[in-house]
């Protein structure tokens, strides 16, 4: 089930929280929803789960305009908000039984639904304990199959991994990468390697504009504009000499020295253009030693960085 986002904006007062953005989720595809604190993320996702009206725009869930069919779009989400709200003194299993009832499941498919669910989760060993009485990240886990019990076709999860231990999160990475299968899921986090791992496509906004939008590697490569490379050469006289024998090259823009490793460089190559044979054919006439040409690639918190301190 798609979700269509068009011109939406909420405003406070004379502040823009969200600020006339547009964009589309398909059927199946995990987006990473990212950007600072205050940028918009979480009232873009209130706005879609129905929690929280638009001051204008429209977001469509499957055809369905949340302006005159809430409660249609509610059953077809699962949302994980920022703040998990649970109820401490239940037990998780009254607490699943309780959220799936007015969820609506069947009443023939409930108990059969919550055993799914702490499967799933990796609830089973504290499945008889009270809310109140675990740890954050199980808490977090209790949010997730609450997020999950109605089977829907949607999942909205703001930071899902919050308060999770390494292995946690791998297993919810998997969790998430398996529904996104048959699912489609808007996944905000702010650890990004989450994104890349978990993630077919990456949103990023930044006070209240969407800022970036496309994959991983997309964003990399309209970041990086021009190859960078790390070299280095041995055998060469004198660094001097590598320097101007690289400089000389048509396909290199730019010889930068690294201080603390002998003979190695960054090379900056002329934009639209690789070096990567020139250099090749230069030590090969030169009789140099080529050690190292590693490719340097942006990384994703560069570009966050980038996109989001202006």
């Amino acid at each position: 089930m798609s979700i269509i986002v068009e011109n939406l904006t909420k405003k406070y007062g004379s502040q823009r929280a969200v600020d006339n953005i547009s964009f589309e989720v398909k059927t199946g595809e995990i987006v990473g929803f990212l950007g600072p604190n205050g940028a918009g993320k979480t009232t873009t996702m209130k706005i879609i789960t129905c929690f929280m009206a638009p001051s204008d725009g429209d977001v469509k869930v499957g055809g369905n305009s949340i302006h005159n069919n809430q409660e249609l779009i509610k059953k077809k989400i699962g949302y994980l908000p920022e703040n998990n709200p649970l109820y401490y003194d239940m037990q998780i299993l009254d607490y699943l039984r309780f959220v799936a009832e007015l969820q609506g499941v069947p009443k023939s498919k409930i108990e059969s639904r919550i055993i799914e669910m702490v499967r799933l989760t990796g609830l089973n060993d504290e499945k008889h304990k009270k809310i109140g009485e675990l740890s954050k990240g199980y808490k977090q886990r209790v949010g997730l199959a609450q997020a999950m019990i109605h089977d829907p076709e949607i999942l909205i999860l703001d930071e899902p991994t919050t308060g999770l231990d390494p292995n946690q999160i791998v297993e919810i990475r998997k969790l998430i990468r398996e529904l996104g299968r048959e699912k489609t899921v808007i996944l905000s986090t702010h650890i990004l390697p989450e994104v890349e791992a978990t993630c077919d496509r990456i949103l990023i906004i930044n006070k209240g504009k969407i800022v970036a939008d496309g994959t991983s590697e997309i964003l990399k490569k309209q970041a990086q504009g021009e190859e960078v490379l790390r070299v280095q050469i041995l055998e060469a006289s004198s660094k001097d000499e590598i320097i101007n024998a690289l400089q000389g090259l048509e396909s290199v823009s730019l010889v930068d020295p690294i201080k603390e490793s002998e003979n190695s460089f960054i090379i900056n190559s002329t934009p639209g253009v690789s070096s990567r044979k020139d250099i090749f054919k230069l030590c090969v006439n030169k009789n140099w030693i080529l050690s190292e040409m590693t490719p340097i690639e942006t990384k994703l918190e560069d570009i966050f960085r980038q996109l989001t301190t202006n």
